[in-house]
């Protein structure tokens, strides 16, 4: 079946339920799972000698969240037997799905197992679709998993 899958995780109740499928799929196939996350760090301006020097912030909200959910991939891997490694690409004003396709590819990967939020309206046209996009430009399939519906 697959012997290496790539897993994007960010904090959301979607990217936990992608890091079930990614083991279920691993055990069964025994399959090798990179799980990666992509943080864009802010960036803060830095007055030297009347010059700006971009400097990068490591302790944003999006970083703490991208270790909490790398933690949790690890922890997870290591509890129920699934060989896994997990990693934290900053995105450096790259769009997220490049790097996600891009991770893909560097890790030949055979499949890509993500979340999607299933944002529609305003909302999907606001804030994009990583999801989507992913699934345009990869060279892999992609396995989407979704949140479950909130209860009414």
């Amino acid at each position: 079946m697959y012997k290496r899958i790539l897993l994007a995780l960010d904090a959301s109740r979607c990217s936990r339920r992608a890091l079930d499928e990614a083991i279920s799929l691993a055990r069964v196939s025994g399959a090798v799972v990179e799980a990666v996350s992509v943080v864009s760090h802010g960036m803060k301006l830095v007055d030297v000698d009347s010059g700006f020097v971009d400097e990068y912030q490591t302790e944003t909200a999006s970083y703490k969240q991208a270790s909490v959910a790398l933690e949790e991939a690890a922890a997870r891997f290591s509890r129920e037997g699934v060989t896994g490694t997990v990693r934290m690409i900053d995105s450096c004003g790259v769009e997220v799905s490049s790097l996600i396709a891009l991770a893909a590819d560097e890790a030949d990967a055979e499949l890509i197992v993500m979340g999607t939020h299933g944002r529609r309206g305003v909302k999907r046209l606001l804030l994009g679709s990583v999801a989507e996009a992913v699934v345009r430009t990869a060279n892999q399939p992609v396995l989407l998993v979704r949140a479950p519906a909130a209860a009414a």
